[in-house]
């Protein structure tokens, strides 16, 4: 009878163990947005190779392990900036995301300043490794990380254009190591800018009170939601423009031609959502562009292989 009691108390035990440590795992993860780090990486890969890398052939490529080394560098650069920008947002994420404050709180704060040093440290001996030119250019990335996390993302407009510009940092390292300048890829560049600023900006009117009472000055905080709703709309626009300007003259085609040619429906759909009074837009339109993003990636990758192959 004793040793069945031991036995449920020690399988009970494993229990909470186990979901412990597990809490603890994907706390980790969600406080390092590992899995947006792990999309901007796929994303940095497909237009590494398919756009701004022409000529090497692939398996140039897969041994070109200065390359993968700079990427690598990136991956940690990002999952330490999530990390220190959770610590600095930690207050605002209690009352926006209070599920994923839940598991993160499984982890001590001092831990994750421990990882957030241990990645930064990795990442820049790593490009120190590859080339004085690589290390610093991630000190200036990772500088920039913690500045922004500290003090910019607080700042009216400067929060999302420095948000919006270091998620295209790794993106702009690559172009100036493959020296591709084209009319095309500025095009793109441009493109990109305007939609990850378009979704900051949705964002942030999402959480507009949370801003408001931790002292985050932002456009849905500064201007009424009209202004806002103009600002948007004037976005999408200029976005439109320049998808018109990639399909006639850039030469652009195959997938990424049709990927351009919908993306005029998308963002129209956006004007719509943007301008209705429906309670649920602002994340409707929020999951159509992230949507809409995530798709021009697989579309540059189906495009690339069909035009390598």
């Amino acid at each position: 009878m004793n040793s069945e009691k031991e036995t449920f108390q020690g399988d009970k035990y494993f229990s909470k163990s186990f979901f412990y440590r597990l809490s603890q795992f994907v706390g980790f993860l969600l406080g390092a947005r590992f899995f947006v780090a792990a999309l901007l990486t796929f994303a940095l890969y497909v237009s590494t190779f398919f756009l701004f890398n022409q000529e090497e052939s692939f398996k140039s490529f897969v041994f070109d392990f200065k390359v993968h080394g700079i990427i690598f560098c990136t991956v940690l650069t990002i999952l330490a900036g999530g990390i220190i920008n959770q610590f600095y947002d930690l207050e605002k994420d209690n009352v926006i995301k209070p599920f994923r404050s839940r598991i993160q709180s499984f982890i001590k704060q001092k831990y994750f300043l421990y990882a957030y040093l241990i990645l930064s440290l990795v990442s820049l001996g790593i490009a120190y490794f590859i080339s004085p030119r690589v290390f610093i250019f991630f000190l200036i990335y990772q500088f920039f990380m913690w500045f922004y996390s500290h003090k910019l993302s607080r700042i009216l407009i400067l929060n999302n254009l420095t948000f919006v510009s270091l998620t295209l940092y790794p993106f702009f390292g690559m172009m100036v190591y493959y020296e591709t300048f084209s009319k095309k890829v500025f095009l793109m560049a441009i493109f990109l800018f305007l939609m990850l600023l378009c979704i900051d900006i949705v964002k942030d009117t999402l959480t507009k009170r949370a801003d408001k009472l931790f002292g985050y000055s932002t456009i849905s905080t500064f201007f009424t939601s009209k202004s806002v709703n103009a600002i948007l709309i004037s976005l999408f626009v200029i976005t439109m423009v320049v998808s018109m300007g990639l399909i006639e003259r850039t030469g652009i085609s195959g997938i990424m031609s049709y990927y351009f040619s919908l993306g005029l429906y998308v963002l129209s759909i956006c004007t719509y959502f943007t301008l209705s009074n429906k309670k649920n837009r602002n994340i409707v339109t929020l999951s159509i562009l992230r949507i809409w993003l995530f798709v021009g990636i697989i579309s540059m990758l189906l495009n690339g292989l069909e035009h390598k192959l």
